[in-house]
This record gives C-alpha cells, structure tokens and sequence, in this order.
C-alpha cells in the first residue's frame, strides 16, 4: 500500500508540474505575441504621424484618378462618434476623394446626415446628385458627394427584388416558357435591384473601422470586385492610416477578367 501511495503521489507531482509548465508556456506565448503587436502597433503610429507629416515623399502624391467611389464601414458603437466622423471626412475631402458612401448596420449615421451634411462645406447627398456626374474625374473642386447606407436597405432592396423576379417568374409561368428560360442570374438581380433604385454604384475601396475584420453587413452585391481594408477602431483614426490605405489601393493592378 505504501509503495502504492507513493506512486500515486509522484503521478500527482508529475501531472502538477505538467500543467504548471504548460500554463507558464501559455503565459510566455501570450506575452510574447502581445508584444508583437504592441510593437506592430508603435511602429503603425510613428509611420502614421510620418506621412500625415509629409515625411515620406512617396506618400504625397496619390493618384486619386484611381478611386472612384470609397466605402466607408463604421460599426455601430463607433458610429455615434460624429465628430471623427466629420474629422475623416474633412480628411477625405482635402485628399481629393469625391464620392463616399458611409454604413454603418443601425442606421446612426443616416439619422445623422442633417448634422454631418451642416458641419461640410460643399456635401451634397448621393440621391440630389446628377446621376451623369456620379463617376466623373474632372472635378478638382472641393467637393464631396455623400451615401448613407445601413443594413435595412440592403434587406429592403433584396425583398422587393425578390418580389419583381417572382412576378416575372409567374409571368414567364403563364406565358409557357419553358424552365430553363426562367432561370434567374446576377444580371437578372442586378436588373431587378436596379429597378427598385437600390443598385448604387460599386466601391472601388472599402474601409473598416471597427473591431471586426468583415464588411459588417454593407451589401455583397456592390462589392464583387471591392478591395476591403481593415483600419481598426474608429478611437484609433490617423489620418497618415488613411493615407496609406489610399496609397496601397492606387498602387494596385486590379484584374477584373472578362
């Protein structure tokens, strides 16, 4: 029994120090890779105040010609900060960009157009602009035309679509074409989202600001062919950040097939 006891207690002692091993490796990884990133993170900074600085040279000159349309994905807790939200696009504004439309999945922000669009000078809203002028690049005045989007608009547009391609559906029913005629494809959405006045025009660049690295809900359909960049919590907004986001984008070939 005595032999026995004692080696259950050595089993004991061995499982002991296992598990305090393992906890010390767990510590030391964890404090490893959180200095990682602290560092990652350092260093991020003093890049972001060297080119909001004007220190790298290769960070002036932004072929903005490139963007087109940009995305502007805030998450809803964040979304209550108006004034970064103001202060980013002031930002935008003085970088060249035209055309930004702003989501957030709740809404904040479109039930906060009256006020954003008070504290910008020259801010027009996406639906009272001239459609032929949208996508235009001449324009080298500063001036910035606003989209606000939330998730309820990409459920309502998705439902009425679904309801024009079922009409059609049953029409193609009555009319007795044959079912490989009433197969529906994207072009078939894009049309039926077209008609209900939900079809905006596709960001060439989206931006995440936000804990999550997704799109946070903002509608698939208009981002088939969209370069998403995570930029971190809103609490966090440099513009020498945005300024590279803008850069890597216009710095890439975009191959978009046939």
């Amino acid at each position: 029994m005595d032999f026995k006891d004692q080696t259950q207690k050595v089993y004991h002692l061995i499982a002991e120090i296992g598990n305090l091993g393992v906890r010390l490796l767990w510590h030391l990884l964890h404090f490893i890779l959180s200095l990682w990133y602290f560092a990652l993170g350092i260093v991020s900074a003093i890049e972001s105040f060297l080119i909001s600085r004007g220190v790298l040279k290769r960070y002036k000159t932004l072929d903005i010609g490139k963007l087109r349309y940009l995305a502007i994905v805030v998450e809803s807790e964040d979304a209550h900060q108006i004034t970064k939200i103001i202060k980013l696009l002031q930002w935008l504004m003085a970088i060249g960009v035209k055309r930004v439309c702003l989501y957030d999945t709740k809404g904040i922000l479109k039930k906060s157009k009256e006020s954003i669009l008070a504290r910008l000078n020259n801010a027009t809203l996406f639906e009272e602009a001239d459609e032929s002028n949208l996508l235009l690049d001449h324009d080298h005045n500063k001036h910035i035309t606003l989209e606000f989007a939330s998730s309820s608009d990409g459920k309502e547009a998705v439902a009425k679509a679904a309801n024009i391609l079922f009409m059609k559906y049953l029409q193609s029913g009555d009319s007795g074409k044959s079912e490989e005629e009433s197969f529906f494809t994207e072009a078939h959405l894009t049309e039926a989202l077209r008609a209900v006045g939900c079809r905006g025009p596709e960001p060439d660049l989206l931006l995440v600001y936000g804990p999550a690295r997704c799109h946070l809900g903002f509608p698939i359909w208009r981002i088939r062919y969209t370069e998403i960049v995570h930029m971190g919590p809103l609490k966090c907004l440099r513009r020498g950040s945005l300024i590279k986001a803008i850069y890597r984008f216009t710095m890439v070939r975009q191959n978009y097939g046939k």
